[in-house]
């Protein structure tokens, strides 16, 4: 916001190179801001911006930049220049960054970087993709359990400015296992002669540095944690993870479900910036699986022709009926996929949820079914067509959209507990599927139930 309202002025001193003042400038301002202001500038200015920037200050400003931006800044420095925001970065946000270039350019990159910074990195970008290891960072505080407070002060003192954060401090034995953490709230009030292992209670929480980054989510949200720790198998502290990084993986998790609910391949790349091609390539594979499946409704349609055939007016309601169907069954899948993203439901849970969705359905139903009953009968007023049958074809709709909407709230709801079970994503059975499946079924449902109802008289 405050890059917003003061870029006019930046534009001004920019044009004039008034370079000196501009450098005067941003040295106050976050890098939150600054990130903000390089974006909105055009590609030959922010260069400019960029270089005027104190070494620490522009590495913290280029991890809040999206990756293009940092491409374009990257190639737009020198070797010495980049080498130097490489090595200032904090690990773990360069390791996102590390990964989602082409491989030749990551290893040249990984080439600009010191030994120790490198090893680091090489050791990051080892561990599986998606997992907590990538997300890592090995700048923390770690101290001993005989130290005293006055101990653990001085050391915070020297080696804190290179921690990724100062909030928890982390308990090693003499092998470097994990044994506990403290708040830094904790040590500061504790008294200066007190001992670590006085002030330990040995309830920690921590990562398994292979453990899925959802899992991070996950735990971060149960235990309400600025960081937590990541052990190997062995139990050995190797590195922490941040909320922040936490934050990021959340709202890419999120991001690939709500594509995925629109039957939407997943974008690697922001809507704005992707390829024309790979756009409709990832939503052309699942237009063409829900197509394939409509064949189908085309298929059961012509199975109850001669009903049709006898009964025209049935076909005035049909829209009306598999609509309510997959309306139905996008409701439920919606409502328990996100119920298992949040970790309120597990796979154990699905028959409670099934009796659930049962008694929804049949109550959503029951309240469609009358609905359409009442539609029935003011239709009648104006369609000759429905004519003196009315009452029986207002029973056809309203039981067929009882049994249509109690099916689909029960394929929508079910559908991601297989899901799971089978190791797919439940999110996955996205609302265009459910409404394909359950378009089929519904036609099915609806003529069963007129040829019961309207045999001798329409049929």
């Amino acid at each position: 916001m405050l890059s917003r309202l003061l870029q006019p002025e930046i534009k001004s001193l920019l044009d004039a190179r008034d370079l000196s003042t501009l450098k005067e400038i941003l040295s106050d301002w976050t890098p939150a801001d600054i990130a903000e202001l390089i974006s909105d500038l055009p590609e030959y200015e922010q260069a400019v911006i960029f270089r005027l920037l104190p070494r620490d200050l522009a590495a913290d400003v280029f991890e809040y930049i999206d990756f293009d931006m940092q491409v374009s800044l990257l190639k737009g420095l020198g070797n010495e220049e980049a080498a130097a925001i490489l090595n200032e970065m904090s690990p773990d946000d360069r390791t996102a960054l590390l990964e989602e270039l082409p491989g030749s350019v990551a290893k040249q990159m990984i080439t600009l970087l010191s030994a120790e910074e490198r090893k680091i990195a090489v050791t990051l970008l080892g561990y599986p993709e998606d997992s907590v290891g990538r997300l890592m960072t090995p700048d923390y505080i770690d101290v001993k359990p005989e130290w005293t407070m006055i101990d653990v002060l001085s050391h915070i003192r020297e080696f804190g400015k290179d921690s990724e954060t100062l909030n928890i401090v982390y308990v090693v034995d003499e092998k470097g296992k994990l044994i506990d953490d403290l708040k830094i709230r904790d040590i500061i009030l504790a008294p200066l002669d007190r001992k670590v292992i006085d002030v330990m209670d040995e309830n920690f929480v921590a990562l398994h540095v292979t453990d899925d980054q959802e899992s991070a989510v996950q735990a971060f949200k149960k235990y309400d944690r600025v960081a937590l720790p990541v052990i190997d198998a062995q139990g050995l502290l190797i590195g922490i993870v941040t909320i922040d990084d936490v934050f990021d993986v959340a709202e890419e998790e999120a991001t690939e479900d709500i594509h995925k609910l629109a039957a939407v391949e997943a974008l690697e790349e922001p809507y704005s910036t992707i390829p024309l091609l790979s756009m409709v390539k990832k939503r052309a594979i699942w237009l063409t699986i829900l197509f394939i499946g409509e064949i189908m409704t085309a298929i059961a349609m012509g199975y109850f022709e001669n009903e049709l055939s006898k009964a025209v007016v049935l076909s005035i309601f049909i829209p009306l009926i598999i609509s309510s169907g997959g309306n139905s069954g996008s409701q439920a899948a919606t409502l328990v996929i996100r119920a298992m993203a949040l970790g309120e439901i597990t796979l154990k849970d699905w028959w409670l949820i099934m009796r659930r969705e049962v008694m929804s359905g049949f109550s959503l139903g029951c309240i469609l079914g009358v609905i359409g009953f009442i539609q029935v009968t003011v239709l009648a007023n104006f369609t000759a067509s429905i004519g003196e049958h009315w009452i029986l074809i207002g029973l056809t709709v309203g039981f067929s959209l009882i049994g249509i909407v109690l099916w689909g709230t029960l394929s929508g709801s079910m559908l991601p507990f297989i899901l799971k079970k089978v190791g797919a994503d439940p999110a996955t059975s996205s609302a265009p599927l459910v409404a394909t499946m359950v378009d089929v079924t519904g036609l099915i449902i609806y003529f069963s139930v007129a040829i019961l109802l309207l045999s001798g008289t329409l049929l």
